[in-house]
């Protein structure tokens, strides 16, 4: 996990991690895992007393040994200079949007073709959308000087994603990634690396005193009883360090209580890969473990390249105060919508040591062709029944 856990603490954060999950009292371990995973198995497994026992993911497994071929460099360190070695995927799943005043969506530039400014690849989800839901109202985000984090109460949006491993309860942060099959969130793939990750679900807006404001919706497992995850192979194989530039995860969710799909009942964010490290004003949300509430940031952006070797790549890099664990996996968003309450996104906490090794600032990996690939790829696996 992200920030400041020395090995010491990690061992504390093991033995505090809430425990062996019970398995003989209803909805346990055994029994969900024995069973299908849908809403009312999700719901009756994270009671809100789980949920608030959970706690952030200790750091990742040990590097893994080097394979015997060089690795593949997952993000450049200066771009557009070069790209990233494998070509364009065709985006098949995602339809061309017509002109509008969000973000226009432009065909990726070739590989190895230097240009002077990077442009924005915009993914949202085509053909017309359904009726907004009536929702309450969004919070008042709070009016702070840049770099200050301040609690506050949440977007519809972003929530906190729940999942058991090595017996324990833990959470990070994620959101809602618009898409064709308005089915999938993103978040930090530390976060949901291994394959002992269960019982995995999304909240949306979960705080403490309103655990499941908008139900709970879980991740799809499949006919093997696996998680439907989307995490780039190279970050399975070279691990969170070397692999640090692809520190990015999809995963699709199922209808939540009243059978509704997650972005007809929050609304999404559009993803952005190819917009550059520079940014202006960036919102910053995630959900510490210091907190009953998320954290919001405004700040701007700029690119961090790393100097050690270990961990290669550039980086989205961002002050902002209070992000301790807990807050992986949760959404840089540029022009962010106070009527929406959605905006675009173009990072998530982690990369550079899984996000950073001080609350102070964070990172996230560059969204460029890798991370639309793998976009790509959740689209076609997730696609809506």
């Amino acid at each position: 996990m992200r920030r400041t856990l020395t090995v010491a603490a990690a061992a504390a954060a093991l033995l505090v991690s809430a425990g062996p999950l019970p398995v003989a009292e209803a909805g346990g371990a055994a029994a969900v895992a024995a069973g299908r995973w849908g809403v009312h198995e999700a719901e009756s497994f994270w009671t809100p007393e789980r949920m608030a026992s959970a706690r952030p993911l200790p750091p990742g497994p040990p590097e893994p040994a080097a394979a015997p071929q060089a690795p593949v460099a997952p993000q450049p360190p200066v771009w557009p200079l070069r790209m990233p070695p494998s070509p364009p995927a065709t985006p098949a799943p995602v339809a061309t949007p017509s002109p509008s005043p969000t973000p226009t969506v432009t065909t990726p530039r070739p590989a190895l073709t230097p240009t002077p400014t990077p442009t924005p690849v915009t993914l949202p989800a085509p053909g017309p959308a359904p009726a907004p839901p009536v929702r309450p109202a969004l919070p008042r985000i709070p009016a702070a000087g840049p770099g200050v984090g301040q609690d506050f109460g949440g977007l519809p949006v972003v929530g906190r994603m729940f999942l058991v491993k090595g017996g324990g309860s833990y959470f990070c942060t994620a959101s809602v990634v618009a898409s064709p099959g308005r089915n999938l969130v993103i978040s930090a793939a530390h976060c949901l690396l291994g394959s002992d990750t269960q019982q995995v679900a999304f909240v949306p807006q979960y705080t403490r005193a309103k655990p499941r404001p908008f139900g709970m919706f879980p991740v799809v497992r499949t006919a093997a009883g696996r998680s439907k995850i989307w995490i780039d192979q190279r970050y399975r194989t070279q691990g969170v360090n070397r692999a640090a530039a692809l520190d990015v995860a999809f995963a699709q969710v199922g209808p939540g209580p009243k059978g509704r799909r997650v972005q007809d009942v929050v609304g999404g964010n559009r993803l952005v890969t190819g917009a550059g490290y520079a940014h202006a004003r960036a919102t910053l949300i995630g959900h510490p473990s210091t907190a009953a509430r998320p954290r919001l940031c405004v700040n701007r952006t700029t690119k961090y390249t790393s100097t050690d070797a270990r961990i290669p790549g550039s980086f989205l890099r961002i002050a902002c105060t209070g992000y301790p664990g807990g807050t992986s996996g949760g959404p840089f968003l540029l022009r962010l919508d106070g009527r929406t309450g959605t905006g675009d996104v173009v990072g998530v906490i982690g990369g550079w040591k899984t996000g950073g090794d001080k609350p102070e600032v964070s990172y996230s990996s560059y969204f460029g062709t890798d991370i639309r690939k793998l976009y790509e790829k959740a689209v076609a696996g997730a696609k809506a029944p």
